[in-house]
């Protein structure tokens, strides 16, 4: 019978709906019959009572929710009363069994991932679950696929969001954040999956348009996300991926960051406790800051750079995040969506937010510029080409890549060397198992070699025509003699501290690069003046994008 109401009498049954979300949401779809549900009847009956056609539901999403369903029989379920982070599929395995379409605004990673269990039952009970309609991974997923349009390969995803102080979210948001700060989060990086942590690797990050509107110089800091494990099975070339996120006070972000490291040591568990001081103490900074939010997707690959922005003046950086599930709601309601688990990443398209954009103070506009070459084949010039594939294709960094193989190190025996191998942090002597992560920055490439779990990373730039490597305060300039057969790397001066230090101090450095049996393979040999060899490492490597191949 339900099927034959017209689309303004639907009943739509919104979890936290009286909350910042769950509000705007409702706003949102007030053209149908609204069932506003929470824990409590009194703030629900208040926010009726601002809605043309609504009724107050108590339901806990924790508790009976089928009897809640069976009592009330809506048309769809949305459930926006986060946080999701920890919570179990009560209310979606609840819709499944009581046949009625789900749809929630869930940003939590597991919560997001993990519901695909619930597929088969889905599909076989003919109802359709959308989980993650948020800004993430609703609208960033839409974004990142239609930036990676045309393209071949894509190396990097970097995605921030910098919400106003003012318009920030509530508690929800607020929990979530802590749940993950200074804890291990797992992301695709070097093409294999690596550990990071919550809330560091902090940068500032500009939002500004072409004609030089938006905001500069937020900071953001690493968040937990499902568009981590989504984004590089949804793109081409499986690239790495990067969420940041924060307010626009530097002052917060800042101390958020010292307290993940009480957790990242093991000094506390976890910043969750912690959340009825911290909250309080939140409120009262809230009236400090702006209006303006901004979100960017930027996306390197095939040669070019695709950056998508957007900025929300007037605070009404809020409403993004309800968008996606209003307008999934519209296309259940419409029939539009199949039985089974539905991420939203890969629902929607940009164009399907442009409506909602369109009467609110936001602005968004994508931007394409194309890639300088690596950092190799712009000091090689010519020359680049002419080396054997295999080291060509190790060279060509763009955003990030990584290689897999074996190597060999034999330290120096003399207790000097032994000294100054420990101090760079050089692996012990041994056959293991091989790793190079290669990021790219700004025409600067960080290679972290794992050498069987032991790692150690140095900085490469081309400030003058040549390769500079830099280990810590060490700096060391190589001219690179290149042909068909491959490439080495010749020490013609270094410096410490900034300082030129004299030749004769200077160590001793063979590194050669060559193809052997369709590898790359490499040899470098370390002496230094007094203590003899220091290391010597050679093996092989191949691309991570040869061996996805």
């Amino acid at each position: 019978m339900s099927d034959e109401r017209p689309a303004a009498l639907k009943r739509v049954l919104v979890i936290g709906g009286y909350g910042g979300f769950g509000a705007r949401l409702c706003r949102r779809l007030q053209a149908h019959h609204l069932l506003i549900g929470g824990r409590s009847e009194e703030k629900a009956r208040r926010f009726c009572a601002t809605l043309p056609s609504a009724e107050p539901v108590v339901v806990d999403r924790e508790g009976d929710v089928s009897a809640v369903l069976a009592r009330h029989r809506p048309d769809l379920v949305i459930d926006s009363a986060g946080p999701f982070q920890g919570s179990g599929y009560q209310v979606p395995r609840a819709c499944i069994a009581t046949g009625i379409p789900y749809v929630d605004l869930a940003d939590a990673r597991h919560f997001v991932t993990d519901a695909a269990a619930l597929d088969g039952e889905a599909r076989a009970a003919g109802v359709s679950v959308v989980v993650g309609a948020s800004s993430v991974p609703a609208l960033s997923g839409a974004v990142a696929r239609r930036l990676a349009a045309g393209l071949g390969s894509v190396s990097t995803v970097d995605i921030a969001i910098s919400a106003s102080n003012r318009a920030s979210g509530g508690e929800a948001v607020m929990a979530a954040i802590l749940s993950y700060v200074g804890k291990p989060i797992r992301i695709w990086r070097g093409r294999r999956w690596a550990e990071a942590v919550g809330w560091q690797e902090m940068k500032r990050e500009d939002f500004t348009l072409s004609d030089g509107s938006g905001v500069r110089g937020r900071l953001v800091a690493l968040a937990d996300v499902p568009d981590f494990d989504l984004l590089p099975e949804l793109l081409p070339g499986r690239p790495s991926v990067a969420f940041r996120a924060g307010t626009e006070l530097g002052f917060q972000m800042r101390s958020l960051w010292l307290a993940s490291w009480l957790v990242r040591w093991g000094w506390i568990r976890s910043l969750s406790p912690l959340r009825r001081l911290l909250i309080p103490l939140y409120r009262l900074t809230r009236a400090l800051g702006g209006s303006s939010s901004a979100m960017s997707v930027t996306l390197k690959g095939s040669g070019v750079e695709r950056r998508w922005t957007l900025v929300a003046v007037r605070g009404e950086g809020l409403e993004i995040p309800t968008m996606a599930a209003a307008i999934l709601a519209e296309r259940i309601l419409g029939g539009g969506l199949p039985a089974g688990v539905l991420n939203a990443a890969a629902l929607l398209e940009l164009e399907d937010f442009a409506p909602a954009f369109a009467p609110l103070a936001i602005r968004h506009e994508t931007v394409e510029r194309p890639l300088p070459p690596p950092l190799y084949a712009r000091v090689l010039g010519p020359h680049f080409e002419a080396l054997p594939k295999a080291v060509r294709a190790i060279h060509s960094v763009t955003g990030d890549a990584g290689a897999f193989g074996e190597g060999t190190v034999v330290r120096g025996r003399s207790p000097l060397a032994r000294l100054i191998a420990s101090l760079m942090r050089f692996s012990a002597s041994g056959t293991v198992p091989l790793h190079v992560h290669f990021a790219e920055r700004a025409g600067r490439e960080t290679w972290t070699r794992d050498f069987g779990g032991h790692l150690f990373s140095s900085e490469l730039s081309a400030p003058r025509g040549c390769i500079v490597e830099r280990f810590g305060p060490l700096r060391f300039a190589f001219d690179i003699p290149a042909d068909e057969r491959g490439l080495e790397m010749h020490l013609a001066r270094w410096s410490g501290f900034g300082l030129p230090m004299p030749r004769f101090l200077a160590p001793r450095i063979s590194a050669r690069e060559w193809e052997e049996q369709g590898r790359f393979r490499f040899e470098v040999g370390v002496a230094m003046p007094l203590a003899g060899e220091v290391i010597r490492y050679q093996g092989w490597l191949r691309s991570g994008e040869e061996m996805s191949g």
